[in-house]
């Protein structure tokens, strides 16, 4: 199968859409000879920030010696951002043949009739490549949910839930305890269980269920201590803070990812108990971690960032506030139509000096155009606005101006968007 004959198979299983549960999954995971048997698997779930927990931790076991992968989703410009082994995206060749192996696999007539969804094939790609590569640790990413998300097939060493909030209510529920309890689907029989800072109601739904299981709870390690931010010479902005007696420096920026450093932690020690991991030297590791499109910081003005709910945009707000006190920021935003985006902007708005509304261009499902967003924007709060076509245009116009510092945020698809428009996006995004 060529990368393009790959690339359309994929795409003819996006007409089969969303479908929640487990035996198409379990089938196709069959089919493939149960790559998954032998992995070890940490298992992660939560509203927002469980890609930087996943990224974090792959890194700090990679920086300890551990081979590992991480599968997330979704993906920014390529597909092969999914499916990570030791830090960098499956090179293509073998994405291609196992990619042709499982389509085969797929379209073989059992006498049961199947037809898997993208997410599916994706989730039992991801355990094929990861086989295939003979990983020590593979950090397993949920799409949606938990309980009846196709990553919820495999037995992990431990689950990890990061937070809970309000997002995806036509799958999950429209209360934090309906959400809190489809994350909680992910907590195994007499595994460790590892969850972050959340809403007291969610929290006694994880450890209600974690109880029923047997499932040792960890909840987030101390807050952290000794909290800075400094520039490097390149202008880049980090944070290094205190934790119990070590110095951690992080690129991520944030509170947000201080409190999912909290998850981590308690994680590594975990894996330093069970597996003997060099816990200093992974510590140490985290200086290096990279995230794509999470309040990433890609020169000394421009910032991208994918959070799409009221959650996401208000840590993103708060991180901004702390990496450049008093600054002001061009927001290029774009929004789907089933989120909050009348909240997110006006979460937002504070750090706001102008809005660019831009649509969505290639998106899976119905958008804001942009002057719907200027007259959105005009009910919800005081930040002057205007709508133009393209986003990436609307970056370099931003950037045109020396003053000018820019944001792009409301989406992951407008974040991939504007990273596919620039040069070095192979390098910004790991690709090999």
């Amino acid at each position: 199968m060529s990368t393009l004959s790959v690339r359309e198979y994929l795409d003819s299983l996006t007409m089969f859409g969303i479908k929640p549960g487990l035996e198409a999954t379990v089938e196709l995971m069959n089919r493939a000879g149960n790559p998954d048997r032998d992995l070890k698997f940490i298992h992660l779930a939560g509203t927002n920030g469980k890609g930087s927990t996943g990224a974090m931790l792959e890194c700090a076991l990679r920086s300890a010696g551990f081979t590992t992968g991480f599968y997330s989703s979704p993906h920014l410009i390529d597909i092969r951002e999914r499916f990570r082994v030791n830090g960098r995206a499956v090179p293509q060749g073998d994405f291609d043949a196992y990619a042709a192996e499982l389509a085969e696999a797929a379209r073989r007539n059992t006498g049961r009739d199947f037809r898997f969804t993208y997410f599916e094939f994706t989730t039992v790609l991801a355990a094929l490549i990861f086989a295939r590569a003979g990983v020590d640790v593979v950090i397993w990413e949920t799409g949606m949910g938990g309980r009846l998300d196709s990553t919820n097939v495999v037995n992990p060493i431990a689950t990890v839930i990061t937070n809970i909030a309000l997002d995806h209510q036509a799958y999950l529920g429209d209360t934090i305890d309906k959400i809190a309890w489809e994350k909680a689907g992910i907590i195994k029989p007499a595994v460790p269980l590892f969850y972050g800072v959340m809403p007291e109601e969610a929290r006694q739904v994880l450890l209600d269920r974690a109880r029923q299981l047997g499932a040792a709870p960890t909840g987030p390690g101390p807050e952290t201590a000794g909290r800075l931010h400094y520039k490097t010479a390149n202008g880049m902005t980090v944070q290094e803070f205190e934790y119990e007696g070590r110095r951690v420096r992080l690129p991520l920026l944030g509170a947000m990812q201080r409190r999912n450093f909290r998850v981590v932690y308690p994680v590594l020690k975990f894996m330093q108990s069970r597996y003997g991991l060099d816990l200093d030297r992974a510590l140490d590791g985290l200086a290096n971690v990279r995230w794509p499109a999470r309040c990433q910081q890609l020169n000394e003005r421009l910032f991208v960032d994918g959070g799409h709910n009221p959650d996401g945009l208000a840590a993103l707000c708060e991180a901004l506030q702390e990496a450049a006190p008093g600054e002001k920021f061009r927001i290029v935003f774009a929004g789907f139509r089933d989120k909050d985006v009348a909240g997110s902007l006006k979460l937002i708005a504070p750090v706001a000096a102008e809005f660019v509304f831009v649509p969505l261009h290639e998106a899976d499902r119905p958008c804001y155009s942009g002057e719907e967003l200027c007259k959105l924007a005009a009910e919800c709060c005081s930040v002057p606005s205007r709508a133009a076509e393209n986003a990436l245009l609307a970056v370099n116009d931003a950037l045109a101006d020396s003053k000018c510092r820019v944001l792009v945020a409301g989406s992951l698809y407008l974040a991939g968007e504007v990273l596919s428009g620039m040069a070095d996006r192979r390098d910004v995004l790991d690709l090999a």
